[in-house]
């Protein structure tokens, strides 16, 4: 399966994709590169398939990925919690295509472009 490397050492790729998964999740709507956009879409679709299954089984492989930080900050509601108890239930007819990516315009300092990924 061929993937983008974004510059970065395989570690540093891994835990950009975790916290920007983590931060979709928990704002439903973020802002970045074009590039980052299209390698978060086929990892945070992955782990709604994981919440869409919702066995123990896939609750601990999406555990392995995300970092559980606090997704609320009033109720304490963690990211695996959202992903499980929220999210997921909404995609539950859906065949995929959970996310959209919208292009936003160029980024004003070294105008790369930028695109607005969100849940559907």
């Amino acid at each position: 399966m061929a993937y983008g490397k974004l510059g970065r050492k395989s570690a540093q790729r891994k835990a950009l994709l975790r916290d920007l998964t983590a931060d979709l999740f928990i704002n439903e709507r973020i802002e970045t590169t074009e590039a980052r956009a299209k390698e978060l879409r086929s990892v945070a679709e992955k782990m709604i398939t994981f919440g869409k299954r919702g066995d123990l089984h896939a609750r601990r492989q999406a555990s392995q990925f995300i970092r559980n930080e606090v997704a609320n900050e009033e109720t304490g509601e963690k990211v695996l919690q959202k992903l499980f108890g929220d999210i997921a239930p909404r995609y539950a007819d859906r065949q995929g295509g959970y996310t959209r990516i919208m292009k936003v315009g160029p980024r004003r300092g070294d105008g790369a472009p930028m695109v607005i990924i969100e849940l559907v």
